[in-house]
């Protein structure tokens, strides 16, 4: 590699246009901006304006209602928690609640509580300590021999983004 044989890739350089320069230049009068008005101007149309007409966040009804005092829970499966005891991140013998399962790395971001759910197999006889259980998962860790164990319903907490 010398000195005096550097040079940009094909392409790398583009040349400046120079409008309003002539009707010759191709980009003359209107410099390529098309006719008057709010098109021709900087900043364009403004979000949801749509000529005068009723725009569409209008025209449709309001729906649904955001609850401000919604309470999220990290919601994990059987068949998660049995895999996590196959790969020896959980110990079976210890309660699970969700202090282990953020030390396992089942749950990465520990929201107001756990809501165990029924998909998946349990083998294993583990006791769970969690908010909310569904009556699936409750009947497979017990059928497994294990136990679950309801906390009071936990504080909300601001909605995880």
């Amino acid at each position: 590699m010398e000195l005096n044989k550097i040079a940009d890739n094909p392409g790398a350089r583009h040349n400046r246009k120079r409008v309003g320069r002539g009707i010759g230049s191709g980009l003359g009068k209107t410099a390529g901006r098309g006719g008057k008005g709010q098109t021709a101007r900087k900043g364009g149309a403004k979000a949801g304006f749509e000529g005068g007409q009723m725009p569409i966040y209008r025209r449709l009804p309001k729906r649904g209602f955001n609850k401000p005092n919604a309470v999220h829970y990290n919601e994990v499966n059987l068949g998660v928690i049995e895999s996590a005891i196959m790969a020896k991140k959980l110990d079976a013998k210890s309660p699970v609640t969700l202090e282990a399962l953020v030390a396992a790395g089942v749950i990465t971001r520990p929201l107001t509580g756990v809501r165990l759910l029924g998909k998946g197999e349990l083998t294993s006889k583990v006791a769970f300590e969690v908010h909310h259980a569904s009556k699936g998962a409750i009947a497979a860790v017990e059928k497994a021999g294990g136990s679950v164990k309801l906390l009071k319903p936990a504080d909300p907490a601001p909605a995880a983004s």
